[in-house]
């Protein structure tokens, strides 16, 4: 049994494809357009909203005769609007480790705009379990140690499973393996550390990230959301210039007024 604390780590993103865009303006007589993003993502929300109107320079539509010079003067534009569906394009990937299935549980109540990939204890054998605690429980000493005695407990029961039907054995068959292993893990706890793969597009992350720092949301959850707003505000600035940050019992809260976007 160890401690564990939640990580987040940023895996991939979207990438423009040079070719292919200098291409659709060549095609539609733009050439010359280009864009002082900070990332490919933004990038991709600017272009995506430059097509809805053939803004990418003046007289291209001839109902447009002024565009907005820049790619943070365009999306702040789009991000004041509520025109949030160019938003959708770009694609945020992310790896999320030393969280607990309570966590992973609340996550996949996100759908919208989002993809997801759980670590399988059908076929990763729990013999070392990590544990987060809540701050409720960190502060009550009894309480801690009733929470990390019943995980040692608790571990000591897989790995004496895993001996009992001699699953390291030489021999042993791997769907013998995974049987036994998904039946071992109906006896670990909601709370064990898992990891899990988390990718969202920008137009459902800016709803999620204020839901889910939100001071009434669970304390876990909050965590991770605090990492991953932080991570979203350093790379992708103007994408989430609009949102300010409340400190609410030690942990950010993500509000914008733009919430509808």
């Amino acid at each position: 049994m160890h401690g564990v604390e939640p990580k987040v780590f940023l895996v991939g993103e979207t990438k423009l494809i040079p070719e292919g865009l200098s291409a659709y303006l060549e095609h539609i007589g733009a050439p010359d357009w280009s864009t002082d993003a900070y990332s490919d993502v933004e990038a991709l929300a600017e272009f995506m909203g430059r097509l809805c109107y053939r803004s990418f320079e003046p007289g291209l539509n001839p109902n447009v005769t002024r565009v907005r010079p820049n790619n943070a003067a365009h999306l702040k534009n789009i991000i004041a609007t509520g025109h949030g569906s160019v938003l959708e394009h770009s694609v945020l990937n992310f790896a999320i480790s030393g969280v607990s299935r309570v966590f992973t549980h609340e996550l996949v109540r996100h759908r919208a705009g989002t993809a997801i990939s759980q670590e399988s204890l059908r076929f990763v054998r729990l013999d070392d379990l990590g544990m987060w605690a809540p701050t409720a429980v960190r502060e009550d000493e009894h309480i801690m140690e009733v929470f990390v005695d019943t995980f040692k407990k608790l571990e000591e029961l897989q790995i004496m499973m895993a001996e009992h039907y001699q699953l390291d054995e030489d021999g042993a068959q791997f769907s013998r393996k995974k049987e036994i292993t998904s039946a071992m893990r109906r006896i670990a706890p909601i709370g064990v550390s898992t990891s899990i793969g988390w990718s969202t597009n920008i137009r459902a992350l800016r709803h999620i990230l204020e839901a889910r720092t939100d001071p009434s949301s669970e304390e876990e959850i909050r965590v991770v959301f605090a990492k991953i707003g932080e991570i979203a505000q350093d790379r992708y600035p103007v994408l989430f210039s609009d949102y300010k940050v409340e400190m609410v019992n030690g942990l950010p809260w993500y509000k914008t007024q733009h919430e509808k976007v």
